[in-house]
């Protein structure tokens, strides 16, 4: 009989961390806010995890190809000053739609300037997207200098208030997320992806359009990350050009939380939304214990530490095994 092991359990099923965090995480949530799953608090929670689910999805496309994107919250920060200056709290909703749809395309464009870098220049990501994100972070600061403007208030509390059949809206962009990504997975695209991200070159040997596949991570990185800066707009109703500067490493942090490998090649969204989830939970507890909010970022940092970690500590207790 074969021997189950931690390795060969997480190997099959990337998500299954994330999963066991997310319910160690709910049931600390559950002690410290009582009416964690009442409706209200339910929808209050989701809208505000929203964003960070949404950026930790493109994420993962990026992080499967064995790359990363830290460009994504100056993304963020160029949606959110765009809809707020832009559109202003005496904008109509017609308006609101018309620059919603700019922010996207200019997410589109920001994911293909990485991409192009990336993809067809050969620089590296990490590199390549530090110095876009502080290019996307200075053009934000150049439309919104100091925090204001904002977007029509019955905008902002259609997004706080909407639940339809008393269901929190976000679970219904996470359903439609999830059916998209399993559709996506049995098609040759999806294939590809998990290609490029396990072995770059034995793809490209297998005729894998190995650089449209990486240029085209980025840009669903970018377009998803205008989709957060939309949300995390609606959410807040102000523009302020710092709003994402936070997000990026929170992001990444999510998406190793669900399972996917920094070398790319394994992982999925399910996993990135628990991971997701798991963050805002943390940063309740957090909240909510009156600790110092330095402890959230020792928190993210130590994530990531120890999922770079993990693969070679699990080669070098296998090889002595062995």
């Amino acid at each position: 009989m074969k021997k189950i092991t931690w390795n060969s359990l997480t190997t099959r099923n990337p998500a299954l961390f994330a999963a066991i965090l997310l319910v160690l995480v709910i049931v600390i949530n559950a002690i410290v806010q009582p009416n964690l799953l009442a409706i209200d608090t339910l929808n209050g929670n989701m809208r505000v995890f929203l964003p960070l689910i949404l950026l930790a999805v493109g994420q993962t496309f990026v992080m499967i190809c064995g790359g990363i994107d830290i460009s994504v919250g100056g993304i963020v920060s160029i949606v959110n000053t765009i809809l707020a200056t832009q559109v202003g709290l005496n904008g109509s909703i017609e308006q609101l739609w018309k620059f919603v749809l700019i922010s996207l395309v200019a997410g589109l464009l920001a994911g293909a300037i990485n991409g192009f870098f990336i993809a067809i220049l050969r620089l590296q990501p990490i590199i390549t997207t530090y110095a876009t994100g502080f290019l996307y972070a200075g053009f934000a600061l150049f439309l919104l200098p100091n925090p204001g403007g904002g977007i029509p208030r019955a905008a902002a509390d259609a997004y706080r208030t909407t639940t339809p059949l008393g269901i929190p809206l976000a679970f219904y962009i996470i359903a439609v997320i999830l059916l998209l990504w399993w559709f996506l997975r049995s098609t040759k695209y999806g294939r590809y992806l998990y290609a490029v991200g396990g072995n770059a070159q034995a793809a490209y040997q297998t005729a894998v359009p190995v650089t449209w596949v990486i240029f085209s991570t980025y840009v669903i990185s970018g377009v998803m990350a205008a989709f957060a800066g939309i949300a995390i707009t609606l959410l807040s109703g102000s523009g302020n050009a710092e709003i994402g500067n936070a997000m990026t490493l929170t992001a990444i942090t999510a998406v190793v939380i669900g399972g996917t490998a920094l070398s790319g090649g394994v992982g999925g969204v399910a996993g990135p939304i628990m991971g997701a989830v798991t963050m805002g939970l943390i940063q309740n507890i957090i909240s909510f214990s009156n600790v110092n909010t330095w402890w959230e970022t020792l928190v993210k940092a130590s994530i990531i530490v120890v999922a770079l970690a993990a693969p070679g500590v699990i080669n070098l207790f296998g090889r002595r095994k062995s």
